[in-house]
Formats: structure tokens, C-alpha cells, sequence
């Protein structure tokens, strides 16, 4: 599958920790979002368009995160995605959150395509297929 392309970077404000100055443990998945709305627009996937043009979009389906250290305020983190599996309506994804080669939280991702109108699931629209 694919490589972990186009990481993001991501610097960590107020608004994302705690009364410790320690990142809340669900922005994490705030930072995954960001990472993959990138990774797809660096694969030429705007999602407005993609819905305007074949009315998928996608839908987080499951999530499991493991957190290893604490991000703090301040930090600039790398966020990666990696493709693990593709079927014909989801993506098994992997992402990992880094400050420097400090790994802080790992975790995978299964986001699966839909209608945008019924929700309902889809197949990926062909030009998803072609850019994976």
C-alpha cells in the first residue's frame, strides 16, 4: 500500500490542551482529520468537489488510538497517514502523531465512503481509486 506521504505539520495552541498545558486527548483526532483532508488534496482530492462531482464523502467508521507521550503547548507535531487497506467502500488508515522522532500517539483509522445525501454506503468514486 502506500507510503506515509505529505506529513503535516501542526502546532500545538491554547485550544488544544488541558488545564496542564498538555494536549487534550481527543484533539489528537482533530489533528488525524486535518492530516488526511491534506494528504488527499496533495493527491489532487478536494472533497467539496468530490461530493459536487460524484456525491461520495467520507465518514470516520472506527478509530483506535494508543497514546505513548504528551504533546504540549507550543510543540510542533508531524502527522502522518499511510494507507494499510482498501476495500471497495473503505480505507484502513494508519496515523501517527511525532514532535521531532519522539512518536506520541499512534492509531488507526477505517473512514468509509457514503452518499452525501443518504449516507448510505457507496464504492469509491474511480478517481480515488486511480490517485491510491
Amino acid at each position: 500500500m502506500s507510503e506515509r506521504s505529505n506529513p503535516i505539520s501542526v502546532r500545538v495552541y491554547w485550544e488544544d490542551t488541558d488545564a496542564g498545558g498538555v494536549v487534550f486527548y481527543a484533539n489528537y483526532l482533530k489533528f488525524f482529520e486535518r492530516a488526511r483532508t491534506e494528504w488527499l488534496r496533495a493527491l489532487g482530492v478536494e472533497q467539496a468537489a468530490l461530493k459536487a462531482e460524484t456525491g461520495a464523502i467520507f465518514v470516520v467508521a472506527e478509530v483506535q488510538l494508543r497514546y505513548l507521550a504528551a504533546a504540549r503547548l507550543d510543540d510542533l507535531l508531524t502527522i502522518t497517514v499511510k494507507v494499510l487497506d482498501q476495500g471497495a467502500a473503505s480505507l484502513e488508515l494508519e496515523q501517527q502523531a511525532w514532535r521531532g522522532d519522539t512518536l506520541l500517539a499512534e492509531g488507526r483509522v477505517r473512514v468509509g465512503c457514503v452518499d452525501g445525501e443518504t449516507l448510505r454506503p457507496r464504492r469509491m468514486p474511480k478517481q480515488i481509486w486511480d490517485v491510491l
